[in-house]
């Protein structure tokens, strides 16, 4: 149940107090930063994850006004396609006509109303206090008669109105009653085999508040010692722990690097890969290594057998973030399609791919606007070639596993389509992950948020002949 099927207020054409127009406007840090966020991922691309600690850090916002400030950011964007349908039939312009300061705070408001336990006479008089201080006090006549509207009806009213009906129009239905864009809605239903109730669920998983995963690198700790500080063990990896509350900084594991945060399928991958016999195992690959999650992991492995890694990323940055996360690995920048190593030099190589992050969007909100089915183009045609690259980086008999954070069938199952045969043997994934469940029909694994409460990420295992 919502927020907006507990109250009684702001029914009957009687909308919520604006708080008095002739008051100054009030400052709330918390909802400013909220606010400051929206603006930089839409003029500057930013990354929500990584700002928002910023943002709180340098503003000594801590405590109960950091949650709600992050709360309020990630459920916005989350949200963000649904409130625009609802916002559009509360005003006399499209969301899309009105100046981007000013939709950014209407939107802020809508999400205070339609999915928080803020009272509603609070969140109309904050985000106008918010609209006068950063927009102007002549938008903000305009922001208070869209949001006494919005709060006129609870959210199930306003779906049944702006939602197209489910069973004329229905992954249309599904993409506003859920927040996603269509094409995000259709790439998620043909990898779940057209089940929609399916669908359903993983776009339900998506908005999801997901919890932070932690990896114990092995030889450096153990899951008993995050877990003796407050974390939980993971259902499936035996690395993995999960922290319910609190800050991972805070675990003295985590901020010696003994221990990380990692997604558990990031996790399980990896240790497939790492499953799969081999006759000689010496010489292991992560090719496309930043930020360095999977690196740090497979390094300590690697290091328990007596092999090494070699960590490689095209990108300066991102491999400076690689020699931070591991201990014994060689790290080079180096563009994969076009390496300084030998072809047939490695016995092991892990390719996670760029690609569109669709699995991610639990914990990249702002992704699904971002992206666009014009990228998939580009994507798929660099993974193939990253591919071919990795099958010529491995020896014969040596093994590949190809990952994807995304489920999208162009990028998963289409790649290894396109160029494993006659290169490599596809193995079953799933045999290398015996401890978890619901992982598909193979030979692939795929996990999902609403099955293994992971990101959605793809794994292919290739034998080199």
């Amino acid at each position: 149940m919502n927020r907006g099927q507990q109250r009684s207020s702001g029914r009957g054409g009687r909308g919520p107090a604006t708080g008095g127009r002739g008051r100054r406007p009030r400052r709330d840090e918390a909802r400013i930063a909220a606010y400051d966020l929206l603006r930089a991922v839409d003029e500057r691309d930013a990354y929500a994850n990584l700002l928002m600690p910023t943002l709180l850090r340098q503003r000594k916002i801590t405590g109960r006004d950091a949650a709600l400030a992050t709360e309020l950011a990630y459920g916005t964007l989350r949200g963000l396609g649904t409130y625009d349908e609802i916002i559009g039939a509360c005003g006399d312009r499209a969301p899309g006509e009105l100046d981007p300061p000013l939709r950014d705070a209407i939107r802020l408001g809508a999400h205070q109303l339609l999915r928080t336990r803020i009272p509603a006479h609070a969140a109309v008089s904050s985000t106008i206090d918010l609209v006068r201080l950063r927009v102007g006090p002549g938008p903000s006549r305009y922001a208070n008669a869209v949001l006494r509207k919005v709060a006129g009806r609870t959210l199930d009213e306003w779906l049944a109105i702006v939602a197209p009906p489910k069973e004329e129009d229905p992954i249309g239905h599904l993409a506003v009653v859920h927040s996603h864009p269509r094409w995000i809605v259709n790439a998620f239903r043909d990898a779940l085999g057209g089940d929609l109730d399916e669908t359903t669920a993983a776009l339900e998983a998506d908005n999801a508040r997901p919890r932070v995963a932690l990896v114990a690198r092995p030889g450096r700790c153990s899951p008993d010692e995050l877990v003796a500080a407050g974390a939980e063990r993971a259902a499936y990896s035996p690395y993995g722990c999960y922290l319910t509350e609190g800050d991972p900084a805070e675990i003295p594991a985590v901020a010696e690097g003994r221990a990380a945060v990692q997604d558990e399928a990031s996790q399980l991958v990896a240790l497939a890969l790492t499953r799969v016999p081999l006759d000689e195992d010496r010489r292991w690959l992560d090719m496309c290594a930043g930020p360095g999650g999977k690196a740090g992991l497979l390094d300590a492995i690697a290091a328990e057998r007596g092999a090494r890694l070699l960590a490689a990323d095209v990108q300066h940055h991102r491999a400076r973030l690689v020699r931070g996360a591991v201990t014994r690995a060689g790290v080079v920048q180096a563009d994969g399609t076009a390496p300084p190593w030998r072809p047939g030099t490695f016995d092991r190589v892990m390719l996670d791919a760029p690609c569109t992050g669709l699995g991610a969007l639990r914990r990249r909100p702002e992704a699904r606007w971002r992206r666009r089915p014009s990228d998939i183009p580009e994507l798929t045609g660099l993974q193939r070639r990253l591919l071919a690259s990795a099958l010529e980086a491995v020896r014969p008999g040596g093994v590949v596993a190809y990952v994807t954070c995304s489920p999208h069938l162009a990028e998963t199952r289409v790649v290894v389509g396109d160029v494993a045969p006659g290169r490599a043997e596809v193995l079953d994934a799933r045999e290398y992950l015996p401890e978890v469940p619901g992982l598909g029909d193979g030979p692939f694994a795929q996990f999902w948020p609403h099955r293994h409460g992971t990101d959605a990420m793809f794994l292919a295992l290739l034998r080199r002949r």
